[in-house]
């Protein structure tokens, strides 16, 4: 891997993060960043995946407004309260 340039600020964070004895080296805290996000983007691609999902069950199912799944919930609610 060729070598990494970092900005002052980040180069100070990580030279203390190892100094601090939390990382063994500076590719150890590398490989942990790196790792780091690995993990944010699969859940990025998770959660438009899930976006996604839910544009074509609208698509499909048809779209319905907040006023009307509020009105609907209401409805639930009362007729919840009016079995009580």
């Amino acid at each position: 891997m060729n070598a990494v340039t970092l900005p002052p600020e980040l180069e100070r964070f990580a030279e203390e993060a190892v100094a601090s004895g939390r990382y063994r080296d500076m590719a150890e805290l590398l490989a942990t960043s790196v790792s780091l996000l690995q993990r944010a983007e699969a859940a990025r691609a998770e959660f438009i995946a899930s976006l996604e999902e839910a544009e074509a069950e609208a698509e499909h199912d048809g779209w319905r407004s907040l006023d009307d799944v509020m009105a609907e919930a209401d409805q639930i609610i009362a007729a919840k309260r009016a079995a009580a």
